[in-house]
């Protein structure tokens, strides 16, 4: 039966998720019960909390904690710091880490969580304020064993050593395994700040192998000039490929014979944006999306490829370095043009499976040089995705509905075996 895809608002993220998830489970033959235990969160926390600002002032703020899933191990996800968090958003993120730690099949289930905040408006005493009350709010459902939270959107190391401190301060003892993606000097692993990067770009060489390319010489495009951005863009630069344009929230630049993304990176430390970069010309981030070139990625914020403009884009391959860049109905579009899409949930899963990596350190108070962690990141992304493409073959979809067939089915099979209790 031909799902009805109108019935899902594709501008809110939850609900591109529950579409995602249907395409999946339709594929699968999933019974409605087992449907609808994947459908729902497990938990979710929502918070208000005073922060005492610099002024002296009392400001009020909303956080959330949700944890889609358990089923296949702790919760894993980041928390993100941004005025758009909400519910919605957060339940949606929470869900794509569930089926993303299954699709790269480490023992992880979903969660997220975040503040509704502007951090460009707060000082870094106000930031570091805020995490501390926000972690004392969220502490019950956090620990190694349960729930570890990681950098996402606006959030860093530092705050990761903000959140741990504070837990561990509670707990009375050294707790480094509640968070990842934490400073190397109090427990994190090498590696990690880059790791979402770096699994992105192995998932786009063996996705260029799969479509007979090269990357050397390739030209690249990239939306949102974050860590994830900005160290793709520094990776795949030096592996030879020519990543000629790149952008921000405020804009984007462009040079046709290649841009040099450490200056560029050194050039938005200075001046905050990319745009005004004197070795390239101002473009705007839908003339990105509509750049002509064989690498696109969207490394910004979700619903940014759609119905309307999914038409304008010209890339060979979309590695999706952002969650949920891509609306469902553009994803035909891009299908029906010949548009090859490394999914988020295998594209940018680089990131929680070196978390996973810190956490297995943190337990054995063991750790790993540079090169062990970018050799075991390098075997999972490409094992992972040779096994999406196995299912695209076999069952003659696109890439993110074998994605997701991958990680709802893994889910769905944990889920049967461990049953219903009490």
């Amino acid at each position: 039966m031909a799902i009805d895809k109108t019935k899902y608002d594709e501008t809110k993220p939850h609900q591109v998720a529950l579409l995602q998830l249907e395409i999946a489970a339709e594929r699968l033959g999933l019974d409605e019960g087992m449907k609808l235990k994947l459908q729902n969160p497990k938990r979710i926390l929502i918070v208000n909390f005073p922060v005492k600002m610099d002024n002296g002032e009392l400001r009020n703020f909303t956080g959330y904690r949700i944890q889609h899933s358990l089923t296949r191990g702790p919760g894993k996800g980041g928390i993100r710091y941004h005025p758009s968090v909400d519910l919605e958003e957060v339940k949606a993120l929470a869900a794509w880490m569930t089926w993303k730690a299954a699709v790269v099949n480490i023992p992880y289930g979903g969660a997220k969580g975040g503040v509704q905040c502007n951090p460009k408006e707060m000082s870094k005493g106000e930031l570091e304020r805020l995490t501390r009350r926000y972690t004392w709010e969220i502490a019950p459902l956090i620990g190694p064993e349960k729930d570890i939270p990681a950098p996402d959107v606006y959030t860093n190391a530092e705050t990761m050593a903000w959140i741990m401190d504070t837990y561990s301060t509670l707990q009375g003892y050294s707790v480094p395994g509640v968070v990842t993606g934490k400073p190397v000097a109090i427990g994190g692993s090498l590696g990690r700040n880059e790791a979402t990067a770096q699994g992105c770009v192995y998932a786009i060489e063996e996705a260029l192998k799969h479509l007979g390319m090269d990357l050397e010489k390739a030209t690249v495009a990239i939306q949102g000039y974050g860590n994830a951005g900005s160290n793709a863009a520094q990776i795949i630069h030096k592996v030879g490929a020519i990543v000629i344009a790149v952008s921000d929230s405020k804009g984007g630049i462009y040079n046709a014979d290649g841009l040099d993304p450490a200056r560029v990176q050194k050039h938005k430390e200075k001046t905050d944006s990319v745009v005004n970069y004197g070795e390239g010309d101002n473009i705007t981030n839908e003339e990105l999306l509509a750049m002509d070139c064989d690498i696109l990625i969207p490394a910004a914020m979700e619903n940014q490829i759609t119905k309307e403009n999914a038409h304008e884009v010209k890339a060979k391959l979309i590695a999706e370095a952002a969650n949920g860049p891509t609306t469902p109905s553009a994803d035909d579009i891009l299908y029906d043009k010949g548009i090859f899409i490394i999914p988020d949930i295998l594209c940018n899963a680089g990131g929680v499976t070196v978390s996973y990596f810190e956490w297995v350190q943190n337990i054995q108070s063991l750790f790993w040089t540079l090169e062990e962690v970018n050799n075991q990141l390098a075997k999972i992304m490409k094992r992972s995705f040779w096994d999406v493409a196995a299912i695209t073959k076999k069952e003659k979809v696109h890439m993110r509905t074998a994605a997701w067939m991958l990680g709802v089915g893994r889910v769905a099979e944990a889920t049967r075996l461990r049953g219903i209790y009490p």
